[in-house]
């Protein structure tokens, strides 16, 4: 650990690789389908985010930001507020990512979206690109934070960071690199000044602290900031991930290996925003299998809460300190951050009510005394079998108080690329979110300025009509 293989201490630097893809990509390089994928990404973020603003939690955050940076001319979603560039991101990534219902790339188990979509929005508002631009940069990111993710094959999680926040923010480089104009060596740069500033911890899971809601829009943050360095000519370490002291071999330590091809792998080939998942439930990603199990069990059994004896859930080992550990905590939330990372109630919400929506993380909801009778009755099993993080799939086990075993096994969760939402379950899901805080019509509205995007001139009308 002490000093570089030969081979990584002779080859190009990994961020100065990312840097020069950011530059040299063309708009028209970008397939189809990854270009239409990003924007119903993007819509369904943007549709969260609005939804968001409706929350004490996003009160308080706007209240404290604003209170700091004062005015600015960059809209705040669903909210009546203006703030300045970098505060603007900082407080839109915790509109996207603050209801845990945005989306998952499934290997690296980073939310991609919910820092790059508003880096890309508000850069491409301050440097005037066009839409198309913003969309590129946003896969951008999005590509860079999947494959970094990646690499370290579900280790960060292991050691109790969290990669949406931390990774995030090289992912945002170069988002923000592109749009602002930079070169290669500054957008490289960019990412060795990140090494100092990027973070993300899990010690949020012991209690349903708010700590996570803020880890993307610091992210974008962090990334406006180092790019702003690099560009002016600041010096950075250039080996931000294969260094000796770089993110790999910090964070992980020995307890992890980290595959640092995944990097740049077939970079402009392998598109990851094609292995980016959307969420159908507003909970962490690792509890919709389950979900699904118990609504299918639910329907084809009739089954009520007072026929079931005990439920087992069996997971991927992977997966249970974020949603099954401590237990005790699980299987008592102690409010809607608590419940949205416990299967337990995720499984009981379903089995109980027969849907997992926002409605259901209310309070009144959540302290049932029939859904924490459920939860009580709920413990987990490993299986290693599972592939994971490629999917996150399960198993659901309901053992009936008249004898009966009942299973039901999904291998693929929904929403993923080999179990995708269709684009109505998309647009249902963006109109549900943003109608509760705007009227029908300017939902549509945004809808169709996402969907045009790529067409229009600048994303003025777009960051506009969002603004609360």
């Amino acid at each position: 650990m002490d000093s570089l293989p030969t081979e990584l201490a002779t080859r190009t630097p990994i961020s100065l690789e990312l840097g020069t893809f950011a530059t040299s990509l063309r708009v028209e390089d970008i397939p189809a389908d990854v270009m239409d994928q990003a924007k119903r990404h993007m819509l369904d973020s943007l549709g969260i985010a609005v939804a968001a603003s409706g929350f004490d939690y996003a009160r308080r955050t706007i209240g404290a930001i604003h209170g700091i940076a004062g005015q600015g001319s960059h809209p705040v979603i669903g909210m009546p507020y203006r703030l300045p560039l970098r505060d603007a991101v900082m407080m839109n990534g915790s509109l996207v990512h603050g209801l845990d219902y945005d989306d998952t790339h499934s290997d690296a188990i980073v939310h991609a979206s919910a820092s790059t979509v508003p880096t890309a929005l508000h850069m491409a508002r301050e440097h005037g690109a066009s839409g198309a631009e913003a969309l590129a940069a946003y896969i951008l990111g999005v590509e860079a934070a999947s494959r970094i993710g990646a690499a370290a094959q579900g280790g960060f999680h292991q050691v109790g960071f969290h990669p949406t926040g931390m990774v995030g923010a090289f992912g945002c480089a170069l988002t923000a690199g592109r749009l602002a104009g930079a070169t290669p060596a500054q957008i490289g740069a960019a990412q060795g000044i990140l090494l100092s500033m990027a973070a993300g911890s899990l010690e949020f899971l012991e209690d349903g602290s708010w700590t996570k809601r803020i880890h993307p829009g610091w992210a974008g943050f962090a990334a406006i900031t180092a790019t702003a360095l690099a560009r002016n000519g600041f010096k950075a370490p250039p080996a931000a991930y294969e260094g000796r002291f770089g993110l790999f071999r910090s964070h992980l330590q020995e307890k992890s290996p980290a595959d640092l091809s995944r990097c740049t792998e077939r970079l402009g080939e392998l598109w990851e925003m094609r292995n980016n998942a959307l969420k159908p439930y507003p909970c962490c990603h690792f509890n919709h299998v389950f979900a699904d199990a118990a609504l299918a069990l639910r329907a084809a059994h009739g089954l009520r809460p007072e026929e079931i004896r005990h439920i087992t859930v069996r997971i991927h080992p992977g997966q249970v300190k974020v949603v099954c550990e401590p237990e005790a905590a699980k299987k008592q939330p102690a409010n809607s951050y608590d419940a949205q990372f416990s299967v337990h109630y995720a499984v009981a919400s379903c089995l109980l009510r027969g849907r997992l929506s926002l409605d259901e993380l209310e309070e009144e909801m959540i302290r049932d005394p029939r859904a924490l009778a459920l939860c009580a009755r709920t413990s987990y099993e490993t299986d290693a079998t599972l592939n994971f993080p490629r999917y996150y799939g399960g198993e659901l086990v309901i053992e009936t108080t008249d004898g009966r075993v009942l299973r039901h096994r999904e291998e693929m969760n929904r929403g993923s690329d080999g179990n995708p939402l269709t684009m109505a379950d998309v647009e249902r899901k963006f109109m549900e979110n943003a109608g509760r805080q705007f009227s029908a019509a300017k939902a549509r509205h945004i809808l169709d300025l996402v969907m045009r995007l790529d067409a229009a001139s600048d994303v003025m009308a777009l960051t506009e009509a969002l603004n609360g």
